[in-house]
């Protein structure tokens, strides 16, 4: 009776988990791409907003891909927000020859008694009150811009009136197994980012690359109510928004677009992501997107626990595992090689399944890790 009880538990699982991939995947395939015009003539002022800390090594590389935007030097404007760091960041975008470059240091725009508790929130918030673009386009310090990007946001935008807009963040220069994993991750979470905003059924985004129209961050209130996250900057403002205005929010589903960003490089470091990403999920308001990654963490809690409970179920339980295993994997493989298709990485799925079991391990872990951890370690900061 007992193990009757737990396989139907776990197919029921994998049932709910396996539709909701199979819906996901058909909401991206249905999410158009979109093109740059040939012909088109931006008539939008853009500032771009860096918040960077400890970025010596990196910010050159996004400085460089920024001075060879394919969009008129008069209309966008860069702006580097400097979040206390002591390797010379500063420094570095003081001497970088980019007429419409400025630096803001976000020490002298704090209160001296203020509590800060994401100091990532802050920089935006004081390169938001500071710019002179009407849309806002984010991204981070170590990342790298395509030529088309400025000028692929402005004609989505000016097309179709969204005034919040998420877009693809994809990694590059993988090296290790543990790198190719998180590429190939990235990728699955961009298609069930661009699916769900879509269908309008869940809505998340990457602070890397996004954009927003100052008037929609003041109407949203920006980040206030989620000031006490050291992340969430990008998932907890699109919800807001997306409260507010539904209709305004858009996924543009573009090569063009796309930024390309570096992997951790370790496990140390990768694990710390991870758990600076997760802490924040008991604390949406979305209960759609809390219900889904509670499913897939049940998931893959109870795929692992059925392989470790071999010599309690024998035979049996590792035929159950298995088959979680390999239905899940399925289900995976099905929309990551079609994502991975579509951004031209069908290199990553390569040596899928050993991914998948990481994957699996990982979720169950990381997961773990993120509901018991009040305290973790983010460039230099102890982060609670």
């Amino acid at each position: 009776m007992g193990l009757t009880i737990l396989s139907l538990t776990g197919l029921a699982l994998l049932a709910a988990y396996a539709s909701i991939l199979k819906r996901t995947l058909a909401s991206w395939n249905a999410l158009p791409e979109w093109e740059l015009p040939k012909d088109f003539e931006p008539r939008t002022f853009i500032t771009v907003l860096i918040p960077a800390r400890n970025e010596a090594a990196n910010i050159t590389r996004l400085l460089d891909t920024l001075s060879r935007q394919r969009y008129p030097r008069e209309k966008f404007e860069v702006i580097v927000i400097d979040d206390h760091s002591t390797d010379g960041t500063p420094e570095i975008v003081e001497q970088y020859p980019l007429s419409n470059l400025r630096l803001l240091r976000l020490a002298e725009h704090l209160s001296p008694n203020g509590p800060i508790h994401s100091h990532k929130k802050k920089a935006l918030e004081t390169g938001v009150r500071r710019a002179r673009g009407t849309l806002i386009l984010t991204t981070d310090a170590d990342c790298e811009a395509p030529p088309g990007w400025l000028a692929t946001y402005a004609s989505f935008h000016e097309s179709t009136g969204a005034a919040f807009m998420a877009a693809p963040v994809l990694f590059h220069r993988e090296q290790t197994l543990l790198q190719r994993f998180q590429a190939l991750d990235l990728i699955g979470m961009m298609a069930v980012t661009g699916a769900g905003i879509h269908s309008r059924s869940f809505y998340m985004a990457n602070g890397a690359n996004l954009s927003f129209t100052k008037e929609i961050f003041h109407q949203a209130r920006g980040y206030t109510g989620n000031e006490q996250h050291a992340s969430g900057d990008d998932v907890f403002l699109i919800q807001k928004v997306a409260a507010l205005a539904p209709d305004k929010v858009a996924f543009l589903k573009s090569r063009q677009a796309t930024v390309l960003s570096l992997p951790m490089p370790g496990l140390k470091s990768f694990v710390n992501q991870r758990l600076r990403w997760g802490t924040k999920n008991r604390s949406y308001q979305d209960g759609r997107i809390t219900a889904v990654l509670g499913l897939v963490f049940i998931l893959c809690w109870f795929t692992t626990g059925m392989f470790l409970a071999f010599p309690v179920f024998g035979w049996y339980g590792l035929g159950l595992a298995l088959a979680l295993f390999a239905g899940k994997g399925l289900a995976d493989y099905f929309l990551l090689s079609d994502a991975a298709s579509f951004f031209d990485r069908r290199g990553l799925m390569r040596r899928f399944w050993l991914k998948e079991g990481l994957h699996i391990l990982y979720i169950a872990l990381v997961g773990l890790l993120s509901l018991v951890v009040k305290e973790y370690e983010w460039k230099g900061r102890r982060v609670k």
